[in-house]
């Protein structure tokens, strides 16, 4: 019985461990953020400061706003777009059989997981071809088709959670497909569509080398946004914090926003 409540609280002690590790850098990027740039450089880190909000002020008026604009028009848009592409391909995918669906769903995964470093060159080779290079249309273009598999897959296993006779319930009643996909599929997949919206929307707005590649200054999002701070010189510490958490803060509040709804998606059929 000693061994068995050793063992529970070693394991224990270890994960507050990890989970200190893992947090004590986010709570230092925060308080670097209310530091002034000698006191976020000081070794070992200073816990208590006077803090001041110089360096958010700062940071809000060197190009915060440019970014955010340009990060939620390029980021709002390739998820609509992205999941009104989706819906229609995974319902065909979950309702529809033919010879090669396993084909189509192994090139969707395949593009999926395709690296992104492998495929940049070529993507800015062509922007800068037909002249879309630093524009917010070929960014919105390239974080539609890179969310679309991703979103495709999160539906279509929803389509498939989707009880069968209500479907076949639904078709001996006489709904048309257009009928079946409005008024019955559709409704029973808001929880899918939600959550394929979320994830498509944390990863773009989260994307750092197509927008450090492709983007300079018409086009460039928040996390190019952060690292302007960095310089071959010098780093202002302060400065990068308080971009990073401005950047992050958006993000974070649609996360605790749709947490709910977020672990209602991804845990949807797994449990029968």
């Amino acid at each position: 019985m000693r061994i068995i409540k050793f063992r529970r609280s070693l394991n224990t002690t270890a994960i507050y461990i990890y989970a200190l590790l893992v947090i004590a850098p986010v709570i230092l990027t925060v308080q670097n953020a209310f530091k002034t740039n000698v006191d976020s450089l000081s070794l070992p880190p200073k816990i208590i400061f006077k803090p001041t909000l110089v360096t958010i002020k700062g940071t809000l008026h060197s190009g915060y706003f440019a970014g955010l604009t340009n990060s939620l028009i390029i980021v709002l848009t390739s998820t609509m777009l992205a999941v009104a592409l989706a819906i229609p391909a995974a319902f065909g995918l979950a309702f529809f059989k033919y010879k090669r669906s396993r084909q189509t769903i192994f090139w969707i995964l395949s593009t999926a997981f395709m690296p992104s470093v492998g495929v940049v060159i070529p993507i800015y080779l062509v922007l800068n071809q037909i002249g879309l290079l630093d524009s917010r249309i070929s960014m919105i273009l390239l974080y539609t088709s890179m969310s679309l598999p991703l979103s495709v897959l999160i539906l279509r296993s929803f389509y498939m959670d989707i009880p069968r006779e209500v479907i076949e319930a639904a078709t001996v009643d006489g709904a048309s497909t257009r009928q079946l996909f409005s008024y019955v599929v559709g409704p029973l997949s808001i929880p899918g569509i939600t959550t394929a919206a979320i994830l498509a929307i944390i990863f773009a707005w989260n994307e750092f080398l197509f927008a450090l590649m492709l983007t300079s200054s018409n086009a460039q999002t928040l996390p190019i946004f952060i690292v302007s701070a960095v310089t071959s010189m010098s780093t202002n510490l302060s400065s990068f914090s308080a971009a990073a958490l401005l950047a992050a803060f958006p993000i974070v509040i649609l996360g605790w926003i749709s947490q709910k709804a977020l672990v209602e998606g991804l845990t949807m059929g797994a449990v029968k």
